[in-house]
C-alpha cells in the first residue's frame, strides 16, 4: 500500500506559496490561517503520466471517480465505501443548445450521485482519509448537501458524524442526515456562523474536519467531475464550463482537475470556467468585478438557493484564481432566473435540479445574451443537486397546479374540452 508521501508530492499555500511536505500540515497554512491559507495538493505528475494514460483509463471497468486513484490523496479505495460515486451522465441537448445560443450544450447531472448531490465526490474522499488517519469522528458544517453526503459515507464506514446546519435548512436534506444516523445540530444563525462553530469544535474535540474550504483533500474529490468531462468528450474539453458557486470549492476543484489532466498530457487545452452566484449572495462576483484576488467584504446572504446562500465564501482564493487563470468570469443571476432555469431544465432536458443545481444553467442563459459564450462554442453546465432536495422551491417554480376533477368520464371530457370540471 502506498503511503501519503508516495501518493502526493507536496502542498502549497494559495496565498504565500509556502511549501509543505505530505503529513506536515493537514488543513491550512499556519502562517496565513483559515480564510487565506487554503492549500493546494500536488502530485509527482511526471511519474504518474507514465501509468495514467488514455489507454489505461479506457481499459478500466470502474465506472466511478475511483478510476482516478493515482491522482487522489488516498492510498486505496476503502471497501466500506461501496456506494458508487461519479461517472454521472453527460447529456448532449441539441434543442436546448439552439434555444440558448451555442453550438453544442452538455448537461452533467450530478444529482444522480448516491446522496443526490455533487458533494459525494468530496465526502467519499474525506471519509477515506479519516479512515486512513484512524479517526473515529467526522464533522462538517453545511446548508444540507455536504452534510447529507458525509453522513451517508460515515454511516458506511462506521464513523460517528456530527453535523452543524443553519436552522433554516430544507427538511428534505435534514431527513437525509437523520436517516443516515448523523448527530444534527441546528445552529440558530447563518451558514457562516455554523461553519465557524464547526471549525472550533473540530479543533477542540479532535474531530476530522470535512469542510472543503479548510481541508485541501476534499477538493481533490471535486476535481473528478472535470476528469470525467474530459473522458466523456474523448479528451477534447469544451470551450466553457459553467457551475453554481457558494463557498467556491467546486469551481476551484474543477479547475484543478482540468489542470491536472493537462499536466499529465491527457488533454491539450483548458476550458474557460464560469462561476454563477445568486444576486443576493454574490461576494465573489463583487470581488471579481473589483479585480481583487480575495473576498474582502462579506454580505448578508439572501437567496432561495440555500446551497449557495453564503455571505463569506471560504474557498475564495481558489475560486477567483480559477476564473481568472482560465479566462472565465463570475456573474450573478436573480432568484427568478433560477426558478426559470429549474423549469427549463426539467421540461427541456428531463433534469430535475434543486435551485443551486440550476443556477449554473441560469448563468449560461445570461452569458449567451451577453456574448460570453459564442454561437460556435461548446458548453458544459453542471447540475450539482437533485430537485427532491428542496421540494417546496420546486413547487414554487412551476406555474400549473393539479386540477381536481370528479371520478367520472364526463368530468374528464369537460376538462379536456376546456370547461371547468363539474363538482
Amino acid at each position: 500500500m502506498q503511503t501519503e508521501k508516495e501518493r502526493t508530492d507536496h502542498l502549497s499555500c494559495d496565498t504565500c506559496g509556502r511549501r509543505f511536505e505530505p503529513g506536515e500540515v493537514e488543513m491550512t497554512c499556519p502562517d496565513c490561517g483559515p480564510g487565506l491559507g487554503t492549500l493546494t495538493v500536488h502530485y509527482p505528475y511526471e511519474a504518474i503520466a507514465r501509468e495514467l494514460t488514455r489507454e489505461t483509463l479506457a481499459s478500466r471497468g470502474e465506472p466511478s471517480h475511483w478510476r482516478y486513484l493515482e491522482i487522489l490523496p488516498v492510498s486505496e479505495r476503502p471497501g466500506a465505501l461501496h456506494p458508487r460515486v461519479g461517472w454521472t451522465p453527460l447529456y448532449e441537448l441539441p434543442a436546448l443548445a439552439r434555444s440558448v445560443g451555442c453550438a453544442r450544450l452538455f448537461v452533467k447531472d450530478d444529482g444522480l450521485n448516491p446522496s443526490a448531490s455533487f458533494k459525494d465526490r468530496a465526502s467519499s474522499v474525506g471519509v477515506a482519509r479519516a479512515l486512513q488517519a484512524g479517526q473515529a469522528v467526522i464533522s462538517a458544517a453545511s446548508t444540507g448537501n455536504a452534510a447529507s453526503s458525509v453522513s451517508l459515507f460515515a454511516a458506511c464506514a462506521g464513523l460517528r458524524c456530527v453535523i452543524f446546519v443553519p436552522q433554516g435548512a430544507p427538511e428534505a436534506k435534514l431527513a437525509q442526515l437523520l436517516m443516515f444516523g448523523a448527530e444534527v445540530l441546528a445552529v440558530r444563525g447563518s451558514y457562516d456562523q455554523a461553519f465557524d462553530l464547526c471549525l472550533e469544535a473540530c479543533g477542540r474535540q479532535g474531530w476530522y474536519c470535512r469542510n472543503t474550504a479548510v481541508n485541501p483533500y476534499l477538493g481533490e474529490g471535486k476535481k473528478t467531475a472535470a476528469l470525467e468531462i474530459c473522458e466523456q468528450l474523448d479528451f477534447d474539453p469544451p470551450d466553457a464550463v459553467v457551475v453554481s458557486v457558494g463557498d467556491g470549492c467546486i469551481i476551484g476543484g474543477l479547475w484543478k482537475g482540468f489542470c491536472d489532466f493537462q499536466r499529465l498530457g491527457l488533454i491539450e487545452r483548458l476550458p474557460r470556467v464560469y462561476g454563477v452566484q445568486a444576486a443576493g449572495a454574490a461576494p465573489l462576483v463583487a470581488a471579481f468585478e473589483r479585480g481583487a484576488r480575495a473576498v474582502e467584504q462579506t454580505v448578508e446572504a439572501r437567496t432561495l438557493a440555500d446551497s449557495i446562500c453564503v455571505g463569506r465564501p471560504r474557498d475564495h482564493i481558489k475560486a477567483l484564481r480559477a476564473v481568472r487563470e482560465s479566462g472565465g468570469a463570475m456573474l450573478a443571476v436573480e432568484d427568478e432566473e433560477i426558478l426559470e432555469a429549474m423549469r427549463r431544465l426539467a421540461r427541456e432536458a428531463g433534469v430535475f435540479a434543486e435551485p443551486a443545481g440550476a443556477t449554473g444553467f441560469a448563468g449560461l442563459c445570461r452569458m449567451s445574451r451577453e456574448g460570453l459564450v459564442g454561437r460556435d462554442e461548446r458548453a458544459v453546465v453542471l447540475v450539482t443537486g437533485n430537485g427532491l432536495k428542496d421540494v417546496q422551491t420546486a413547487i414554487r417554480a412551476v406555474e400549473r397546479k393539479p386540477q381536481a376533477i370528479d371520478a367520472d368520464l364526463p368530468a374528464l371530457e369537460r376538462y379536456l374540452a376546456g370547461l371547468v370540471p363539474g363538482g
